[in-house]
C-alpha cells in the first residue's frame, strides 16, 4: 500500500496516474536504506551456503564503496547519481556476490542515464535494467537460485509497472515475486537472500524508515564489534613511483630490500645514468627519503622522478613499458607473497576467499606503465567474477588464467615465458595447468 503521508514527507510526489516523481534524493535514501539493511543483515547471509565465501561480508563492502559518493556528492539528478553510485559499486564490488550487485547498480543507473528526476514508471523499468545486467554476470549453469528468484522479481516489477503503480508498491511487487519463485524451487541460499535485502532495504530507505547507514558504522566501530567490515578502509591510493639514482655506490639488491619495507613492487637495475627504480607505494615521502638519505653509499635523486595516481582511472599506456608482459595474482599473507614473487610473479594484490580483492584493486595495479600487457592469475572461484569484470574494464592489454586451487596456479606461473606475449602466455599456461579457457 502507497504511504501518502510517508510520501510526502520524504520529497516522492504523488502527481496523476503513473506521473509519481522520484528525485536524487529519494534514490539517496533508497541506497542508504539498502546498505542499513546489509548491515543487519550480512553476518546471516554469511551463514548460508551459495555465493562464495562470506557472501554477506563481501556484499557489505561492495555497498560500503557504493555509498561512499553519497557524502560527498552535489548532483541532484538521479541520472547523475545514478551513474557515480554504479560507478563507486563497480570498482569497489568484491567477490560474487559483489560484482552481481555492482551489475545491477550499472543497469541501473543505464536506466536512468540523462534524467534529473524519473516518474514511478521509468523508474521500475530501470529496475528491470539493473535485474538483466545482475543475470548477465552470472554465467554459470545450472541456474542459481539467485538467478531463478531475479527473473521472478524482474517479472513482477513488469507488471507493477504496466499497472501503472507507484514505486513503493513496484518494489513490494518485486519482493512478493521473489518470494514465491523461493517457494517454489524450496530453498534459501545466500544469493537469494541477498537479493530480498536488497529490495527490502530499497523500500525501507524510501519511506524513510531506516536507521542511518553512518551512525550504524560509527557505533559498531566504537563497540568494538569484531569483524564489521569498515568501507572506508577499502579506499586504495596507491601511487606509481619512477626515479633514477644517480653517483651512487649503492648495493643493488641491498637497496632494493629498504624499499620493499614501503612497497608491495619494487623493481630496482642499474643503468649507464645510475639506478632505475620502479615502484608502487602508499608513501611516496618515505620511499624518496630513503632513496636521498640512504646510508649504503652517496644516493642523489635525479630530476625526472614520476609520481602517478593508479587509483586514477586512465587508459593503460604501451610506450615506454619496463616489461613486455607481467604476473599478476592475489597472496593472502607476506609468506604467499614472497613465495609467488620468488617463482616470478611481477604484482602482488592482497586478498583471500574471506577477503576477496576489490575490482578496483585489481585494475589499480594494472594501470602502470610496468608492461605492455598483464597475465591475471585467480586461483578461487571467488575471485573470478571480479577479475572478469577487470578484464572488460582493462581491455585486450589483460589476459585471465583462473584455476581453481594454488596448485593449478603454481603449475600455471612455471609455464609462464617473458618472450612470449600475454595471449600466448595465457594459453600455455592454462594448458600447463589443465583449466579451460575462459
Amino acid at each position: 500500500m502507497a504511504r501518502p503521508r510517508q510520501q510526502k514527507e520524504t520529497g516522492v510526489m504523488n502527481m496523476t496516474g503513473n506521473r509519481e516523481v522520484i528525485t536524487g534524493s529519494d534514490f539517496k535514501r533508497m541506497v542508504s536504506g539498502a546498505y542499513s539493511e546489509f548491515l543487519l543483515e550480512y553476518e546471516e547471509i554469511n551463514a548460508l551456503k551459495g555465493a562464495g565465501h562470506m557472501p554477506g561480508t563481501h556484499i557489505l563492502r561492495t555497498m560500503g564503496a557504493a555509498v561512499m559518493p553519497l557524502s560527498h556528492t552535489k548532483d541532484d539528478s538521479i541520472g547523475g547519481l545514478a551513474r557515480r553510485i554504479a560507478t563507486a559499486a563497480v570498482f569497489g564490488a568484491r567477490g560474487s556476490a559483489g560484482v552481481v550487485l555492482a551489475q545491477m547498480f550499472r543497469g541501473l543507473g543505464k536506466g536512468l542515464s540523462g534524467k534529473y528526476n524519473a516518474t514511478s514508471s521509468e523508474f521500475g523499468k530501470a529496475f528491470q535494467y539493473g535485474i538483466l545486467y545482475a543475470q548477465r554476470a552470472v554465467p554459470e549453469q545450472p541456474e542459481q537460485p539467485i538467478i531463478t528468484v531475479a527473473k521472478a522479481v524482474a517479472k513482477g516489477a513488469y507488471h507493477a509497472v504496466r499497472a501503472n503503480l507507484p514505486i513503493s508498491e513496484i518494489l513490494q511487487a518485486a519482493i512478493e515475486a521473489g518470494k514465491q519463485a523461493l517457494t517454489q524451487i524450496g530453498q534459501e541460499d545466500a544469493g537469494a537472500r541477498i537479493m530480498f535485502t536488497f529490495l527490502t532495504g530499497c523500500l525501507k530507505g524510501l519511506d524513510g524508515n531506516f536507521v542511518s547507514p553512518t551512525i550504524s558504522l560509527s557505533l559498531g566501530l566504537e563497540a568494538g564489534q569484531p569483524g564489521l567490515p569498515d568501507p572506508r578502509q577499502d579506499l586504495v591510493r596507491p601511487y606509481c613511483v619512477r626515479f633514477t639514482v644517480c653517483n651512487t655506490r649503492v648495493d643493488v639488491p641491498e637497496f632494493e630490500r629498504h624499499l620493499r619495507e614501503y612497497s608491495s613492487f619494487a623493481l630496482v637495475e642499474r643503468h649507464e645514468k645510475g639506478i632505475e627504480v620502479h615502484l608502487h607505494t602508499d608513501h611516496v615521502g618515505k620511499v624518496v627519503e630513503q632513496a636521498i638519505g640512504c646510508r649504503i653509499g652517496y644516493v642523489s635523486v635525479g630530476k625526472n622522478l614520476h609520481i602517478t595516481n593508479m587509483s586514477e582511472v586512465h587508459v593503460l599506456n604501451a610506450h615506454g613499458a619496463l616489461m613486455r608482459v607481467a604476473l599478476l595474482a592475489v597472496a593472502e599473507n607476506k609468506v604467499q607473497a614472497r613465495e609467488l614473487q620468488e617463482a616470478g610473479v611481477h604484482i602482488i594484490v592482497s586478498g583471500g576467499e574471506s577477503n576477496c580483492p576489490s575490482v578496483g584493486e585489481l585494475v589499480n595495479a594494472a594501470h602502470s606503465d610496468l608492461a605492455s600487457s598483464y597475465v591475471m592469475l585467480s586461483w578461487s572461484r571467488d575471485f573470478r567474477l571480479a577479475f572478469r569484470q577487470a578484464k572488460r574494464l582493462l581491455g585486450s592489454r589483460v589476459e585471465l588464467v583462473l584455476c581453481q586451487d594454488k596448485m593449478q596456479q603454481a603449475k600455471a606461473i612455471k609455464a609462464f615465458d617473458p618472450e612470449k606475449d600475454a595471449e600466448e602466455n595465457s594459453c600455455a599456461m592454462r594448458q600447463a595447468a589443465g583449466v579451460a579457457e575462459d
